[in-house]
């Protein structure tokens, strides 16, 4: 459909608390669809819909494994198990990183782009995907849980 702004850390939407969606509009299917394209033009792994700019609890993921391409609406962690500590980066803080500890083991609730009820359990990197991109929905950024400051990725790092 259509690549988006990606907001970035200075912007006020980012430090907002999204609001719940009551249902999936015609427009509220687009924002979706724009979401994937946009996530996939920047080549991440997840998109918020406040990094797009738009206050609602929506949020996309597709870390590249079967299983692990998600639309979730209104998602809650019901369940945070297990550790994992490493580096974590962003679309709205392009050219950082932080180390940043997250469970290994999440289990959420949501609803999928159709309003029917979803639970998601994710491992590995899909769990720090959950995580991340729900925090984003309440206004925190990575660098608010980050082990140590973030910093800026070099050259040889992106090689």
């Amino acid at each position: 459909m259509a690549i988006r702004q990606i907001r970035v850390l200075g912007d006020d939407v980012l430090r907002k608390k999204c609001k719940e969606v009551k249902e999936m509009t015609p427009r509220m299917h687009t924002l979706v669809e724009d979401m994937y394209d946009t996530m996939y033009e920047a080549m991440g792994v997840g998109l918020a819909a406040p990094q797009v700019g738009i206050l609602k609890r929506i949020v996309v993921i597709d870390t590249g494994e079967e299983g692990e391409c998600v639309t979730l609406v209104n998602p809650v962690i019901t369940l945070k198990e297990g550790e994992q500590v490493g580096e974590e980066g962003c679309l709205s803080l392009p050219g950082k990183v932080a180390v940043v500890k997250r469970p290994d083991h999440v289990i959420c609730e949501a609803f999928d782009e159709d309003m029917n009820p979803i639970t998601v359990e994710g491992f590995g990197l899909f769990a720090r995907a959950l995580c991340h991109e729900t925090d984003h929905l309440d206004g925190i950024l990575y660098p608010d849980v980050a082990e140590e400051p973030a910093r800026d990725v070099t050259m040889e790092e992106v090689e």
